[in-house]
């Protein structure tokens, strides 16, 4: 047997401009702050991880847990200091997706600003894509 071989050019392009990549998602200084605040209590879980579950009349909702490790198929985003991992099956709802945290005099929560939601159903506890 011969082994054959395989050529390869690399030249560079200095007429193409690079395009950035924008994050699956982003996050402001205030969910940043309330994350490491979060997790300041509990060392052994090293972020948060986003999914999304079937929820509401009929659509989608987002899910926020502590988690330990990366799974395999996890996005990982990093802003800050802070790590938050994405579930496969949100990854493609999230894309372009800011999270902000909101504080007021009777609720606190995480919001998520999704370009790509075309609705919400009348609950509010879902929306559609």
């Amino acid at each position: 047997m011969s082994a054959s071989l395989v050529r390869a050019t690399v030249r560079a392009v200095s007429k193409r401009k690079l395009q950035p990549t924008r994050a699956a998602l982003t996050l402001t200084p205030s969910a940043v702050n309330k994350i490491k605040q979060l997790l300041k209590d509990k060392p052994e879980h090293v972020g948060l991880k986003v999914g999304v579950r079937t929820r509401g009349c009929n659509g989608l909702s987002y899910t926020l847990e502590y988690t330990k490790t990366k799974g395999d198929s996890d996005e990982e985003v990093v802003q800050d200091g802070v790590r938050v991992f994405i579930e496969k099956k949100a990854q493609l709802t999230l894309l372009g997706t800011e999270m902000v945290y909101v504080e007021d005099k009777l609720s606190s929560e995480f919001v998520f600003n999704n370009p790509n939601i075309k609705g919400t159903c009348g609950c509010g506890e879902s929306f559609n894509i």
